[in-house]
């Protein structure tokens, strides 16, 4: 046995080979595509880091809102490796074109274009490939946007997980808007646009073969719109930021870390699904830690809160928005909630993996 094996394997007491745990800063893991802590560490450690020539750095925002021939446009690309593929609520091509016309959304943006390239595992039915491709082209007809180019790659069976999902997209940001992730400022009101933890308990739910009383779905939908409507009657909204890996809380702990600011949230006024709430108590897990596709954070000077609340409620997206916490000076770059008790607790990042290939 090599010394390689050694490290890697360990013997149980019946004296079966097992694998051992690989330390995150040697090789990647689930965890690092999770979105939160091991997620934010791969970013800071090695990808800035080895980008640092090419890239202006910065803070790291949804989309890089550029200037090009006195236009302000706003780009970003994601790709997309949900599994199943079609779930309830939606599919892989529906999710990829809502989502990454969201992030341009998420920088002021209005959605222009996008482009869609698939990596195509060998055995994928072509009908089925036909009704993904037909949810992407009608996820961006209902966004305003249009697919103008794209690609296809196929590889041999076992080398994907049936159909990748790459895009990239742009959006066009007009004057004076300008949302980002260092921007939160003391006072500020936190504001969600509706129930969290559809889409992630809905993927485990069929991934996992697992039943409740009541059908959960995805809320994959675009956000272009509700996004449209805050800046409307707020254009110097502070953050947009659509909770989608690693969930509420992460977003808001990646917020305050790059404003340097603390957060403290309302426990009773975060909306969560009874049928969410129950599932994730079934399954052990944080309905914070998970993911979304269709709902935004906006954080807004308290001053407007009330016209930009009104304005969300008005929108279909928004219809359940309800504000959630208060941006403080305390306890900089932490996130912390008043229970229903009356206590306070600190509302960290997901740490690890929790659920994979949710988005």
């Amino acid at each position: 046995m090599t010394a390689e094996s050694e490290r890697l394997v360990t013997i149980d007491a019946e004296g079966v080979a097992c694998p051992a745990p690989i330390p995150e800063d040697q090789r990647v893991i689930l965890g690092h595509g999770s979105g939160g802590q091991l997620s934010a560490a791969l970013m800071r450690d090695l990808l800035a880091p080895a980008l640092a020539s090419a890239s202006p750095g910065g803070v790291l925002n949804d989309a890089a809102v550029l200037e090009v021939g006195g236009v302000r446009l706003a780009f970003t690309t994601d790709s997309f490796v949900v599994s199943p593929i079609r779930f309830p609520g939606g599919d892989i091509g529906e999710l990829a074109v809502n989502g990454t016309l969201n992030d341009l959304a998420m920088m002021g943006a209005t959605p222009v274009a996008i482009s869609l390239a698939y990596v195509i595992e060998e055995g994928l039915p072509l009908e089925e490939l036909r009704t993904i491709t037909m949810s992407a082209a009608a996820a961006a007809r209902k966004a305003g946007a249009q697919i103008v180019t794209g690609d296809t790659k196929v590889v041999g069976r076992g080398a994907a997980d049936r159909l990748f999902v790459n895009t990239a997209g742009i959006g066009l940001v007009r004057e004076g808007v300008a949302p980002a992730a260092d921007r939160a400022r003391p006072g500020d009101a936190v504001i969600l646009s509706g129930p969290i933890g559809l889409h992630g308990v809905a993927i485990m739910s069929v991934r996992e073969g697992l039943e409740f009383e009541v059908e959960i779905a995805s809320d994959t939908q675009s956000l272009a719109g509700l996004a449209a409507a805050i800046t409307a009657v707020e254009p110097d909204v502070h953050v947009l930021r659509d909770p989608t890996r690693g969930g509420l809380s992460s977003a808001l702990n990646e917020i305050a870390q790059a404003s340097g600011v603390g957060m403290v949230l309302d426990e009773p006024a975060i909306p969560i699904p009874g049928p969410v709430r129950a599932a994730c108590e079934f399954l052990g897990l944080d309905p914070l830690h998970v993911a979304n596709e269709g709902k935004l954070v906006a954080i807004v000077p308290s001053g407007s809160a009330d016209a930009v609340l009104a304005a969300m409620r008005a929108t279909p997206e928004g219809a359940e928005a309800s504000r959630i916490g208060t941006v403080v000076a305390d306890h900089p770059g932490m996130v912390t909630m008043r229970t229903i008790v009356g206590s306070e607790r600190i509302v960290d990042m997901l740490v690890g993996e929790q659920l994979p290939r949710i988005c």
